[in-house]
């Protein structure tokens, strides 16, 4: 989820997209738009979490050091049933119990052995480049090139008064925070000099990750401004799908690629992925029926804060249709619904969100295995045909 990136209306994104294709027409004019369309290789399947604290009926709110620990059993169990990568958020809340995304990742590095380790985001806005640099190298290191870290304005606004930031000042520190790391990232000596740190004079950020690159995604919700600095930039893009239909952020993505491509960057580097809230079960409405009360008492909490309406149960059936944005069921409608995905998209990744609202630590661990062991296998199979 990103601040300020919510989708406010299809026709303004259609008609947004459109005017961006007609000036930047000239750039990519001479390029096959069919031409190498994200098959490079089969999508990567992984989970994202927030970390949120279990809450229960009397607002009784979960310790923090019992729900990390189990995250971290959580993360183990991805690795051992082959899921591709996890990511975790950032947040400095009452309600989420990891404020520093590297520090479970480095903790996660230690008991697992293949997977991808992300944080999902990192808040770059109220973050210094360098020692967020500096820490995700180290988790590099420590496990053997499985880090990346993913930059985003964050869905809350907390980190900014923690540490000392204007929100005034919002678009401009993140622009400035993101060119900041690029440049850490590809290069060795860095001379640099900006609004909001001390400037850098040849120098030197240590350690550096493995083979010398970290890889830098970028986390967007619905703006074509986001969208176009991306492209621009030849980063990785992961589209928050939180809510309506799916369908709505086509748009978006055909900008991404055809800006990516206006740039001359590398198809074969192309990368774009999918965040979407899930959680699976062995029967669908047993899932939908447990979920439910968690899932709304979640959005009803961030909702009360953002003026939104009470969170129904047609809304969240809705969600789990053929056409909408959550996926929560059994393990065949999950993989009908991850394979629509990547065929209206071309994704090169699907990352389920699947701890909003705080599930229990079992059903997580359930909704792992059945990831892991169902969804995913059936998922790559397709892909392959």
């Amino acid at each position: 989820m990103v601040r300020g990136d919510t989708n406010h209306g299809f026709t303004t994104i259609i008609d947004y997209f459109y005017f961006n294709f007609l000036t930047i027409h000239q750039n990519f004019s001479n390029l096959n738009p069919l031409t190498l369309l994200n098959k490079f290789s089969i999508m990567e399947l992984g989970i994202g979490m927030f970390g949120d604290l279990q809450i229960n009926a009397t607002g009784e709110i979960q310790p923090a050091q019992q729900r990390l620990q189990e995250i971290i059993e959580e993360i183990k169990l991805m690795d051992e049933v082959g899921l591709d990568f996890y990511g975790i958020g950032e947040h400095h809340r009452p309600d989420y119990a990891v404020s520093s995304p590297e520090i479970i990742l480095a903790a996660a590095a230690t008991v697992t052995k293949n997977i991808k380790l992300s944080s999902a985001v990192s808040v770059l806005s109220s973050s210094d480049p360098v020692k967020l640099y500096q820490n995700f190298a180290t988790i590099d290191l420590i496990s053997n090139g499985r880090a990346e870290l993913m930059a985003g304005r964050g869905s809350f606004i907390e980190s900014f008064p923690l540490f000392g930031y204007d929100l005034q000042d919002y678009d401009e520190l993140y622009e400035e925070k993101l060119e900041l790391l690029l440049k850490i990232n590809s290069e060795k000596k860095v001379n640099w000099k900006g609004k909001f740190r001390a400037s850098l004079v040849n120098q030197e950020v240590l350690p550096r990750a493995v083979n010398d690159h970290l890889k830098i995604w970028v986390a967007v919700g619905g703006t074509p401004e986001s969208v176009e600095r991306a492209g621009r930039l030849g980063l990785p893009v992961m589209f928050a799908i939180i809510g309506g239909q799916p369908i709505q952020f086509k748009p978006l993505f055909d900008y991404y690629k055809k800006v990516y491509q206006a740039y001359g960057h590398d198809m074969a580097k192309f990368e774009v992925g999918v965040h979407m809230h899930s959680l699976f079960g062995e029967n669908s409405q047993d899932v939908s029926d447990y979920y439910f009360p968690l899932y709304s008492a979640q959005m009803n909490r961030i909702g009360k804060t953002r003026g939104w309406a009470p969170f129904q149960r047609n809304q969240f059936e809705a969600g789990r249709s053929a056409d909408g944005a959550l996926i929560i069921g059994d393990a065949n409608e999950s993989v009908d619904k991850i394979l629509a995905m990547e065929e209206t998209f071309g994704l090169t990744r699907f990352s389920a969100h699947m701890d909003v609202g705080g599930p229990s630590h079992t059903a997580m661990m359930k909704s792992i295995e059945i990831f892991g062991n169902k969804i995913a296998p059936a998922v790559r199979k397709a892909l392959k045909q």
